[in-house]
């Protein structure tokens, strides 16, 4: 069994890594730390686990006593903990904040999407959970990149559920606020773009163009839609060859032939990627749960990889007949 710990245990993350890490054949959960809820149960929080566990958080974190370490902490805090504490040698680390998903000389992070790095993931000691949207994003571009395809600007819009906002409340999450309403935010910044040109100069050293992103807020709590387009002379035909033999031998990303929508993937690590082409513009739909493939079901992915696992053992997720 591989026994594992989760830092930072009361968010929206950790709640559905705890859920899906209860039921992995392979799994025992050590410890869920959380400083502010010690000693009080995971369902007084994740109360959507009633009946699945009794155990508690706790402010310990007997680090010598697990095989594996998930950090679903703040932005910032991993690094922190990281300078401040000595995690053993042989623990392996999935963090699922944005403190080591750019390459540096500073670290020996791997960026943890599986599409992309999967060779390199089986044989990591310490991985870096990509972004939500950025996930979404590049699982849409890859193949085009792969064959050095990506020569125009992308145009990218995204929406996503409010629990992409994370647990703590704002004026953006609050429900009087999102029920009924759309809004954009970041547009052409947001953080996870450098994680996106990242990946996309690894495939394609070449690739030199704008990604203009604009995310948007949707009125609904989880699941991320991204529409992307760009200026593209081949044939559908020959597109959709491609992406077929990309994914032919990846578990969670499939290229669908009949227009998709955010149901089809919510509540599930799936991603769904459909083409159309308008003269010589091609519009990609991507789509996946922020909470699951864009968050704790890809860690549990990368942890199944990184341990020798089946990849999909524990993530046989399935969405609403409705």
């Amino acid at each position: 069994m591989i026994k594992v710990g989760i830092i930072g245990g009361a968010g929206y993350t950790a709640g559905e890594l705890i859920r899906l890490l209860i039921n992995h054949p392979d799994v025992e959960i050590a410890f869920i730390n959380s400083s502010s809820n010690a000693g009080n149960r995971i369902t007084d929080v994740h109360e959507g686990l009633y009946g699945e566990t009794d155990m508690r958080f706790t402010a310990e974190l007997p680090l010598d006593e697990i095989d594996c370490l998930f950090f679903c902490t703040a932005h910032g805090d991993t690094r922190k903990f990281m300078e401040s504490h000595v995690v053993p040698e042989e623990v392996k680390i999935i963090d699922l904040s944005m403190d080591y998903r750019l390459k540096s000389e500073e670290h020996d992070f791997v960026y943890g999407l599986p599409e992309l790095n999967r060779r390199a993931i089986c044989s990591a000691k310490h991985i870096a959970n990509p972004g939500c949207f950025a996930t979404c994003i590049q699982l849409g571009v890859l193949p085009l990149a792969k064959h050095l395809m990506l020569n125009s600007d992308l145009h990218v819009n995204a929406i996503t559920g409010s629990t992409g906002a994370g647990v703590k409340p704002s004026s953006t999450s609050h429900f009087s606020w999102r029920n009924d309403n759309i809004s954009i935010y970041k547009p052409f910044t947001h953080q996870h773009l450098a994680e996106i040109n990242q990946s996309l100069v690894q495939l394609q050293n070449s690739f030199a163009s704008q990604i203009n992103f604009i995310p948007v807020r949707g009125n609904f709590s989880r699941g991320i839609f991204a529409t992307t387009y760009l200026d593209c002379k081949i044939e559908l035909s020959e597109i959709q060859r491609i992406y077929e033999e990309y994914y032919s031998d990846h578990s969670f990303t499939f290229f669908v032939d009949k227009n998709p929508d955010l149901k089809q993937v919510v509540n599930t690590n799936k991603c769904l990627i459909y083409l159309q082409k308008y003269e010589d513009k091609l519009l990609i739909v991507s789509m996946i749960d922020n909470l699951l493939k864009g968050a704790s079901g890809q860690a549990v992915h990368n942890m199944n990889l990184m341990f020798g696992l089946e990849e999909t053992v524990g993530l046989h997720l399935k969405p609403s007949a409705f």
